[in-house]
């Protein structure tokens, strides 16, 4: 029997973490365990399922005092908290079956949606599904195509998502007696829920479908084309509408839900509209002053370097930064450059710096002279 473990504990986060800590816990524990990073390593990606179990709850209030008060029977069915998801897709999918999902298409930020009840024919709208996908800095600055490849359920080819048999016709169904409800004893309490066997619909089908056994639905490989738009960012959500699982019986398919991660880059970091990085600065044209050669997104650019520049200045590259999300704005770069101090030199090297620092007086050197001058107290 698998007991299913603390959703704090697979989050390493405390009962009393605030969502920002949880959000951050989620994020860095989900690089780690990603299938990308882990290709072929099962544990790692049953790890990775866990986690976005536990974040999915853990992040809607709701969910979250549900599962604060009754644990994982919050989610059984026929518990205290309603229907729970379920996570079964080896390719980062998630199942999500509270609420329906709803809106055009593009971002969103609001909770995933899932199946609702099932109408009188025991049709049922099928779930809502989750994929994580990583893409690169350069994929989110200037958008991409992106192809993923999934298993879901989809409508059954041979019935046509019908879930019967040819000239077959729905009937009453045995267990319910056309009810849609069975009653279960629970110590002393008797609690009504949807019937396992017609859905809630009160009806079964006379000869169910031999391929997909009267569910309207079979498991497929499928690929979705996903476009990515400029600007994007991390923990962006894109929708695709009916990209989901197949509805039961003939229902109105889910939607998939893409969760865009963006990699670490060697080079840059990014800081909303605006990139940073670190470039390396010759202490010689650091003094003498010059051009150096900097990194964009786009290839290199000149930056002009004054002379008497000091470690930690910061240039300011415009226009090159993330383009913003659906807008005509775009941020700049930051270079924090860093001067290079030789660690070997030769003899002639050394003697001619010698004869550089005893012609350097205190007047090309103010950094130095101020600092000293505001500790002469420590020193008198």
């Amino acid at each position: 029997m698998n007991v299913k473990r603390d959703y704090y504990e697979i989050l390493e986060v405390e009962r009393t973490s605030s969502g920002d800590e949880i959000k951050r816990s989620y994020r860095k524990l989900a690089v780690k365990f990603h299938p990308d990073k882990n290709p072929g390593d099962h544990s790692a990606e049953e790890r990775f399922k866990e986690l976005g179990e536990a974040y999915d709850v853990l992040m809607e209030p709701q969910k979250r005092a549900a599962y604060d008060r009754y644990g994982h029977a919050a989610f059984q069915q026929g518990g205290m908290g309603g229907g729970g998801g379920g996570f079964h897709d080896p390719f980062d999918l998630f199942r999500e079956v509270f609420g329906a999902g709803g809106g055009s298409g593009g971002i969103f930020d609001h909770i995933f949606g899932g199946g609702g009840g099932g109408d009188a024919a025991g049709r049922q709208r099928g779930s809502d599904l989750r994929y994580d996908m990583q893409i690169t800095l350069e994929e989110a600055a200037f958008g991409a195509e992106k192809e993923i490849e999934i298993r879901k359920l989809d409508a059954c080819e041979s019935c046509k998502g019908t879930g019967a048999q040819k000239g077959s016709k729905a009937v009453t169904c045995s267990t319910c007696r056309g009810r849609g409800q069975v009653v279960a004893s629970r110590g002393f309490f008797q609690v009504a829920q949807t019937c396992p066997q017609c859905h809630g619909s009160g009806q079964t089908i006379e000869k169910p479908c031999k391929s997909c056994h009267g569910d309207g639905r079979v498991e497929k490989t499928s690929r979705v084309k996903i476009k990515v738009p400029p600007g994007i960012d991390s923990d962006s959500r894109l929708r695709s509408s009916g990209g989901g699982e197949a509805g039961l019986r003939g229902g109105g398919a889910g939607d998939l839900y893409v969760v865009l991660h963006v990699k670490e880059h060697d080079v840059f970091v990014r800081d909303k509209l605006h990139l940073r990085c670190e470039v390396p600065l010759p202490f010689t044209t650091a003094a003498l002053g010059g051009e150096i050669r900097v990194p964009t997104l786009q290839g290199a650019v000149t930056l002009k370097i004054p002379a008497g520049t000091q470690s930690g200045a910061i240039f300011r590259v415009r226009g090159q930064g993330m383009p913003g999300l659906q807008s005509s704005a775009r941020g700049d770069i930051f270079t924090h450059v860093q001067v290079e101090v030789p660690t070997k030199l030769n003899s002639e090297q050394r003697t001619a710096l010698e004869k550089f620092s005893e012609l350097c007086g205190e007047e090309n050197s103010p950094i130095h002279k101020g600092f000293y001058e505001r500790l002469k107290d420590f020193f008198s």
